[in-house]
């Protein structure tokens, strides 16, 4: 009675232990941060540009930007606005660079944190530079690319 219950028994182990094997393989979060470097490489030169649709397009549309004193901005088209609202400024231009990036385990999402230089002249005359700290959290994309799905930044301690 005994032997005839061990393939019963053994028989849903061996499926488990084949669908294993048969499981995706874990993400290369090494492949994946260089993929989010490239991507963040042609954001910022298209923000260099003043080019207002592609630099746009590194967003999701449904991002969440939380900028230094003001309200929170959600969706591309709010976005839309504010950097074409930016890009109008007498001499605005940015520059950041992107310190660390870290990609979760499942290679869907990273966060990354930088520092950014923001340049312009005010309505006065005043040439305004600001330096910053940021943080921007990545998403995967179905089509395997990469956008930033939450941007916050703040200033940076003032340089002695």
């Amino acid at each position: 009675m005994k032997n005839r219950s061990r393939p019963a028994i053994l028989l849903p182990l061996a499926v488990l232990a084949g669908c294993q094997s048969l499981s995706a393989p874990a993400p290369d979060t090494v492949r994946e941060e260089a993929a989010i470097r490239a991507t963040d490489a042609r954001w910022l030169a298209a923000a260099q540009a003043h080019d207002l649709e592609q630099t746009v397009s590194y967003w999701t549309d449904d991002v969440y930007m939380m900028p230094p004193g003001g309200p929170a901005m959600v969706g591309k088209e709010a976005l839309r606005r504010y950097v074409a609202g930016a890009f109008t400024i007498p001499d605005f231009s940015i520059s950041w660079v992107t310190d660390h990036i870290w990609v979760a385990k499942s290679g869907e999402v990273a966060y990354a944190v930088g520092t950014d230089t923001i340049r312009l002249t005010t309505p006065d005359g005043k040439a305004v530079v600001e330096h910053d700290k940021a943080v921007a959290v990545w998403r995967k994309q179905p089509d395997g690319s990469w956008k930033c799905a939450v941007d916050i930044w703040n200033a940076a301690d003032p340089q002695p």
